[in-house]
């Protein structure tokens, strides 16, 4: 759009001048708080409908324009990241995995902080974590934090199981192919606690099939697994190995060695009944 036609659009959709506006001495109306012309003249020999002058933005007007749009920015953004986690996340707790709500004490975690700042190089790459270690030590929350920070760069995300993939699979039988494609769709894709799901022939199948078409998608995985790097590298038989094979070729092993938090908050809530228990006991 050229300036004259930008010119004739602010005219077209100009306001009322403010009381406390004025004429200034080259007749032109500015505005009585910043001090700024709120009008221009059209260039010369240019009119419209008989107007030499057209509508424009003061400093004041140009302020508030700004504040409304970012405002319109971020009410946009923040629909979009709700879309992403309510699409993405399969449990809503998953949500508060955040590297705000971070307890500090997992010693791996600047890996997650990385991850994310280099984002757009593990995609180009296909670089994926393979987080393993004892049971409640964090390996979930640190994926989670990932998948919340990534989110929140409008970056689609979903972080599931294989329990439930593996029954939305036999829900669906006729829509198999859909539906892993559509896991496969995902820019980042987590599968939380490998290695819980029953080992069936059926169930080892479907989970191959999930891993070798992520694989093939050209897209980075990250896995959170209970199994030893040890476990994963000695499969126990051919069915195992392929998948293992799979997993430690895409994603890098990461030990997770934080303190194992569900115990922690055990002896939490054991020390709180017993200074109930000791209060209640003295009165």
């Amino acid at each position: 759009m050229s300036d004259y036609d930008n010119a004739i659009f602010r005219l077209a959709t100009s306001q009322e001048a403010e009381p406390e506006d004025y004429t200034g001495e080259d007749g032109l109306l500015y505005c009585g708080s910043c001090r700024q012309p709120k009008e221009a003249y059209f260039p010369e020999g240019k009119t419209f409908f008989g107007r030499d002058r057209y509508p424009k933005e003061c400093d004041c007007q140009r302020k508030r324009r700004e504040k409304l749009e970012a405002s319109r920015r971020e009410y946009k953004h923040r629909e979009e990241v709700e879309r992403l986690k309510r699409t993405g996340f399969t449990d809503p707790a998953m949500r508060e995995w955040t590297f705000e709500n971070d307890n500090g004490k997992c010693p791996q975690m600047h890996k997650a902080h990385a991850y994310v700042e280099c984002w757009e190089e593990m995609k180009a790459g296909n670089i994926g974590y393979l987080l393993w270690g004892m049971a409640g030590t964090g390996k979930s929350y640190f994926a989670g934090c990932i998948a919340n920070a990534l989110m929140e760069q409008e970056v689609s995300v979903c972080m599931t199981n294989f329990a439930l993939i593996l029954n939305d699979l036999a829900a669906s039988y006729k829509d198999r192919n859909e539906y892993i494609a559509r896991l496969c769709s995902f820019p980042l894709l987590i599968l939380d606690d490998f290695g819980m799901e029953r080992g069936t022939e059926y169930g080892l199948e479907q989970v191959y099939n999930v891993i070798d078409s992520r694989y093939r998608s050209g897209k980075p995985l990250i896995v959170t697994t209970n199994l030893t790097l040890e476990e994963l590298q000695n499969p126990e038989d051919t069915a195992h190995a392929r998948i293992y094979d799979r997993l430690t070729e895409m994603c890098t092993p990461v030990r997770i060695t934080g303190e194992n938090f569900r115990k922690a908050r055990a002896r939490e809530k054991m020390e709180q009944l017993k200074k109930l228990l000791n209060r209640k006991e003295s009165l």
